[in-house]
């Protein structure tokens, strides 16, 4: 059994307003015996957000998971001289042995209409029991429709790489040029910042050249029909003031698929303007 939690956790800011790492580590241990931890918005030094933010909270995170290992994908790694870096982005904590990890850089092209900022995906390779799988989180653009169809292309583009890589085998070689496991196997979350069903939405699931290639909404897969439980606004009506919606999920290849136990979300916990996804796999 593999348990992934994905949740984006606005610097560990509740609806309260109050920056708590220690609430966010609670409700994730609430959520089961979890293998793997993916955070997204996770500050390192943030200048301007104080209170518990502007510390670093992935020693902090790192502390109240010491059976973790600890990986991080900065998409934002800022610094001027005599002052600590600032750094954004995404962490993954896993128990699991990790054998491989990349950091992502996602594009951000030009839009003149539009703010946006650096985004990343952070990946790992973890290998227990004999079976490899790699996770994903990332966090996409929410401003920029322009920047946002970058970063979904280039995270397809990216699987479809893996697969081709996958079925043609490594020519033998030594040192860094020697093959360590990276399958298709996937499960790709975060925060997309679409909706369930937009055209966003499609075009990440669009059919690529073979079911390695391809990925499926887990959701979906193990829920048929029925509608995704919603991940933002359900509670914070300030900044989603168009109520309770999904824009977090995990994308997964055909045979991770086949694998789900459970996909559930918690939709008790306020302790961010998110809602945290659980995601069980036979695996």
């Amino acid at each position: 059994m593999t348990l992934i939690v994905t949740w984006n956790v606005q610097s560990c800011r509740g609806v309260d307003m109050v920056i708590d790492p220690e609430r966010i580590a609670r409700v994730i241990r609430s959520m089961g015996p979890v293998d793997v931890v993916c955070l997204q918005e996770i500050s390192v030094n943030d200048p301007e957000v104080g209170d518990g933010a502007s510390c670093d909270q992935v020693q902090t995170l790192a502390k109240l998971f010491p059976e973790f290992g600890v990986h991080f994908g900065a998409a934002i790694d800022r610094g001027v001289r005599d002052l600590p870096r600032w750094r954004f982005g995404n962490l993954i904590l896993t128990r699991a042995t990790v054998v491989q990890e990349f950091c992502h850089s996602l594009p951000e092209p030009a839009d003149v209409d539009n703010k946006h900022m650096p985004r990343q995906a952070m990946e790992i390779v973890i290998a227990e029991g004999g079976h490899a799988l790699r996770v994903v989180t990332t966090h996409l653009d929410y401003h920029s429709s322009i920047n946002r169809e970058a970063q979904i292309d280039r995270l397809r583009q990216m699987q479809a790489e893996v697969a081709a890589n996958h079925r043609t085998p490594p020519i033998p070689g030594h040192g860094p040029f020697a093959a360590a496991p990276r399958p298709a196997s996937l499960v790709l979350c975060g925060d997309f910042n679409f909706v369930a069903g937009d055209g966003h939405y499609h075009r990440l699931l669009s059919p690529g050249k073979d079911h390695a290639s391809s990925l499926h909404d887990a959701w979906s897969a193990f829920h048929g029909d029925v509608p995704n439980d919603p991940t933002c606004g359900v509670f914070d009506r300030d900044q989603w003031p168009g109520g309770a919606h999904c824009r977090d999920f995990n994308f997964v290849t055909a045979d991770v698929a086949a694998r789900i136990r459970s996909i559930n979300v918690d939709l008790d916990t306020d302790a961010s303007d998110h809602q945290p996804v659980c995601l069980d796999l036979d695996w």
